[in-house]
């Protein structure tokens, strides 16, 4: 063949294969999920896109599609936010390391079982969403990830998390709340930038002094864990604001505790915490006090200290009183007390009139001091099943009710001589019936309702109260 027949060949050839090259180019690319088809054509504006059409796509958001199949989704490799969040996923595509340019997926929400090592291609991720999956493990290359400021591994089945995350130094939040985890990996603490650590409802029994070394920590969520104590060295942790260790096996805190002054909020609920410092009034940052469901028998008088609290939280505890400088709080919204023994209330909690909501039910309390008719902001007040005395419901409940619009829940009063706030001579007879009785209690219905002020017995205070009430009618 003459050279000028082998030009015209090969020329030929070239021609043909540009050619077919621009056919291929042409051609739809293929969707196996007819969902994930329609999202990307939507977000187009055109109807089966080719792969030079799917160049221009740079973000897709296809939440709750029923997306079952990524594969088409591989010719997008300008993608930079693909939001995929509560589709039908149970696998990624090995492909998904082709898009390289994602600096934010979202994932929450699907059947992921595992992902793919190829998820280390993604390395101008900044926010990864893997939460609320089925996920036992993550791929060492996850580590690859350096750009990452905030990973979301929560409410997946998570045993253990590879060394590999101490890579990941841009981290400012890493969730890992319900898992399965028992230990985390030493190279946790190395990540130094962290400003949100989650570890809620796993299976850990302690915390290694290395913690100390997150000292841009501002929130720790460490509740529903099997922690019987914490390390001194959360004591450098000065930059917390938001402290979370509810519903663990704590009997104490390390004194250093205390020293958190920038603590804002404070969750202490459902531990076996018996006694509280006075060094709690350290903490005058705080606005919210959470301490309910422990075993708590008194509060410390410093807790008047703590002037900023909004939200204090006391109940199911075993309280048989509370400090008059409870009455310093006067930013209080709410007040939960129910379930202690209270037997009293200070009449200094009339002071708080900032006070929406007021729980006080399922005490031991006879009486409310008269103060409380200077609540007048309260929304709820909650006061049933307690054993109020007359003076309550005739005299102290038609302030309240004057004062607020607030729905009041209390207890019927039973007593038979008053119950309507006003007394008469069947009354008197059964006042004089049982006279001078004592041990006056719930079981005997206060001695038939005479010990009117429930103080135990039937004397010459209930007498004049009996008086009072008739005069008043």
């Amino acid at each position: 063949m003459s050279c000028k027949a082998t030009k015209q060949l090969i020329l030929s050839i070239l021609c043909l294969s540009m050619f077919s090259n621009t056919l291929f180019a042409q051609d739809p690319v293929y969707f196996a999920d007819a969902n994930l088809k329609a999202a990307v054509e939507e977000e187009l504006g055109i109807s089966d896109p080719t792969a030079e059409d799917m160049l221009a796509l740079t973000g897709l958001f296809a939440n709750r599609k029923a997306i079952a199949d990524l594969t088409g989704l591989e010719y997008a490799i300008n993608l930079t936010m693909l939001f995929l969040s509560r589709n039908q996923l149970t696998s990624l595509p090995p492909e998904i390391g082709n898009l390289i340019n994602l600096t934010r997926l979202n994932l929450h929400s699907n059947e992921l079982t595992s992902i793919p090592p190829e998820i280390g291609n993604l390395i101008n991720l900044t926010y990864l969403w893997l939460d609320h999956n089925q996920l036992t493990s993550l791929p060492p290359e996850i580590g690859n990830l350096i750009n990452l400021t905030g990973l979301y591994l929560d409410h997946n089945q998570l045993t253990s998390v590879p060394p590999e995350i101490g890579n990941l130094i841009n981290l400012t939040r890493l969730d890992l709340d319900s898992n399965q985890l028992t230990s985390v990996p030493p190279e946790i603490w190395n990540l130094i930038n962290l400003t949100s650590l989650h570890l809620v409802a796993n299976q850990l029994t302690s915390v290694p002094p290395e913690i100390g070394n997150l000292t841009n920590l501002t929130w720790l969520s460490l509740y529903g864990n099997q922690l019987t104590n914490l390390p001194p060295e959360i004591w450098n942790l000065t930059n917390l604001t938001d402290l979370w260790i509810s519903c663990t096996e704590l009997t104490s805190l390390p004194p250093e505790t205390w020293n958190l002054t920038n603590l804002t909020s404070l969750w202490l609920s459902s531990t076996k915490l018996t006694s509280l410092p006075p060094e709690i009034g350290n903490l005058t940052n705080l606005f919210w006090l959470y301490l309910p469901d422990n075993q708590l028998t008194g509060v410390p008088p410093e807790i008047g200290n703590l002037t900023n609290l909004t939200v204090l939280n006391l109940s199911y505890n075993q309280l048989t009183s509370v400090p008059p400088e409870i009455g310093n709080l006067t930013n209080l919204t709410h007040l939960s007390l129910p379930h202690n023994q209270l037997t009293s209330v200070p009449p200094e909690i009339g002071n708080l009139t900032n006070l929406t909501w007021l729980e006080l039910y399922s005490n031991q309390l006879t009486s409310l001091p008269p103060e409380m008719g200077n609540l007048t902001n309260l929304i709820q007040l909650e006061l049933y099943y307690n054993p109020l005395n007359t003076a309550f419901y005739c005299s102290l409940l038609p302030v309240i009710r004057s004062n607020n619009a607030a729905v009041i829940k209390y207890s019927a009063n039973l007593n038979p001589i008053s119950n309507d706030c006003s007394t008469d001579v069947p009354g008197f007879s059964i006042l004089a019936a049982h006279w001078q009785e004592t041990n006056c209690q719930v079981s005997n219905n206060w001695c038939g309702g005479a010990d009117l002020n429930h103080r135990d017995d039937v004397d010459l205070e209930d007498f004049a109260e009996f008086a009072f009430y008739w005069l008043a009618q």
